[in-house]
């Protein structure tokens, strides 16, 4: 295309803000927010999928997630993720062939260790799969392993917020099938994912101190079972939902169930990568010092899968992740387009590792600059507008300096806080990222640039379980709206705008198959440089 413009092209993701047609629980609509509903109104919108097949998932029941939708985003291909590899490679039996399958049982039997299995309980199909879990402990028994033992990390974020026991049941009833004289299957720990264990991008280690001591060394408040911990403390803390749970350890004859030994084998079964990175170091550093680990259990460590690519993290993993090449990133650092990434500390890795196609390093020292701006250590609900001032402070800076012809950012409230599943914060958020937009797009006209404006998934714009029936909202016993936490299956906008001489140029497509993986054909269109042939099609076109 014959596009130029003398300003960047800015890529802007609105984390978790989908397109809900209702008004009922959605935090997006009840938001006062007069430069989105403008630029809704006035510009050539597109609505895309973000979640299902569309972002390489299993079927189109699974909802988007942010590191499935950035892949889409940066790779402009649809690639096999998470769950979908896993599930192939349990369907084809090739994840008990791996070296690392052999490497943990045969190790375990061999020390007459126990097998520990560690992940998040649920059937979210964002970081894990229960059915994963479920057949791995069939399995284990199959190849003549012991003794095992699974510390559930409770979820209440990807699926329903007090769903913890249905999960705990499921898993008790697997055990109690698989339990005789030769095996010996337990919960031996747990609590909340907000709590413990799943950190990402260094925001808080501290969870991942708990966990450790939680998990390895079997330390905290004790319960004759994980059913009786998650009633007991949703007891002693009232209102507070599964991934805020405070951790647990479950009781036998007076010792912890399942503490971590020498010997050992662990198994981190969660698929996703963000949220397993800090827990996989302090499993598998030797001069880790991050906090004291009082010890350091020598056992055979692997996750489901490679969690980052260019690190190699971890040594060991059962199914290879998506081999993700020819990224738009890589694809304009080879073309000398200089590219800037920004964002805070809880979305930073997206618009970076995840955008470059699971890569962690820039393509190119000399033409990119990636930004972080700290995000603050405090739940999201008391900030909601999160770092969004910060973000565009920088990001107003750095466009006025005429650098970059290429800028992503990622704003995100929309997802953060709307996990929180509290509706007045999911709702100031969005309002944050308004105010954001009405300062960062007329600077982004004042240098004669364009600006596309989408999201990764959906989720602010559903903060209610609705009755499948009747479309209201439905309520727990105690006549409390039932709040919604998880991602939805909702489109998302794609907002082209353009107040430069070029919008004359091109046409935006009608179509309603268009999903992330189309954006990055249509930004380098707009960039004017040539489109690789695996890219999914523009949805611009030359008038």
């Amino acid at each position: 295309m014959s596009i130029q413009y003398k300003g960047p092209v800015v890529l802007v993701v609105m984390d978790g803000v989908g397109l809900n047609e209702s008004t009922v629980g959605n935090a997006v609509a009840a938001a006062n927010k007069p430069t989105l509903d403008r630029l809704l109104s006035t510009y050539p919108v597109q609505k895309l999928k973000a979640h299902g097949t569309a972002v390489g998932l299993p079927s189109d029941e699974d909802m988007g997630n942010s590191e499935v939708g950035h892949n889409a985003l940066g790779a402009g291909q649809v690639y096999s993720q998470g769950a979908k590899l896993v599930n192939e490679s349990i369907a084809t039996g090739r994840i008990f062939e791996s070296d690392a399958w052999h490497e943990l049982v045969d190790g375990v039997k061999a020390a007459d260790g126990t097998f520990h299995f560690l992940g998040l309980l649920s059937d979210g199909n964002v970081h894990s799969h229960i059915d994963h879990l479920l057949v791995l402990l069939g399995q284990v028994k199959a190849e003549g392993v012991s003794r095992a033992r699974i510390h559930i990390l409770l979820d209440g974020r990807d699926v329903g917020e007090t769903s913890a026991l249905e999960y705990v049941d499921l898993l008790e009833t697997r055990l109690k099938q698989l339990n005789d004289d030769t095996f010996d299957g337990a919960v031996a720990s747990g609590g909340g994912r907000m709590q413990i264990t799943m950190d990402r991008y260094e925001a808080n280690w501290s969870m991942v101190e708990r966990g450790w001591h939680t998990h390895v060394l079997g330390e905290g408040q004790a319960f004759a079972s994980a059913a009786d911990a998650i009633r007991i403390l949703r007891e002693e803390h009232p209102g507070v939902i599964d991934q805020d749970l405070p951790p647990f350890v479950i009781d036998r004859d007076g010792r912890p169930a399942g503490t971590i030994e020498d010997g050992d084998s662990v198994l981190l079964f969660n698929f996703r990568g963000d949220r397993a990175l800090e827990i996989t170091r302090t499993f598998e550093q030797a001069d880790f010092d991050v906090f004291d680990r009082v010890r350091h259990p020598q056992v055979r460590y692997a996750g489901m899968l490679e969690y980052d690519g260019d690190l190699h993290i971890p040594a060991r993993y059962l199914v290879s992740p998506p081999e993700i090449q020819n990224t738009l990133g890589e694809r304009l650092a080879q073309l000398g387009v200089t590219q800037l990434a920004i964002s805070e500390t809880q979305k930073y890795g997206h618009v970076t590792y995840f955008f470059n196609g699971n890569r962690t390093n820039k393509f190119s020292e000399e033409n990119e600059d990636y930004v972080e701006i700290l995000s603050d250590v405090v739940p999201f609900e008391q900030r909601p507008w999160m770092k969004s001032a910060e973000i565009t402070d920088e990001l107003i800076a750095r466009i006025r300096s005429g650098k970059y012809r290429f800028v992503r950012v990622n704003y995100p409230n929309g997802d953060m806080v709307g996990h929180t599943g509290i509706f007045q914060p999911a709702q100031v958020g969005v309002e944050s990222l308004d105010i954001a937009l009405s300062r960062l797009l007329p600077v982004i006209d004042a240098m004669g640039g364009m600006a596309i404006v989408t999201a990764d998934h959906g989720n602010a714009e559903e903060m209610y379980e609705l009755d499948k029936k009747t479309g209201a909202p439905s309520h727990d016993p105690t006549g409390r709206i039932r709040a919604k936490t998880s991602h939805t299956l909702n489109k998302v906008p794609c907002i082209f705008y353009d107040n430069t001489e070029n919008k004359d140029l091109y046409t935006v497509k009608s179509s309603d198959e268009f999903g992330l993986a189309n954006v990055a054909a249509t930004v380098a269109d707009l960039l004017g440089v040539d489109k690789l042939p695996m890219w999914s099609e523009s949805m611009i076109e030359e008038k």
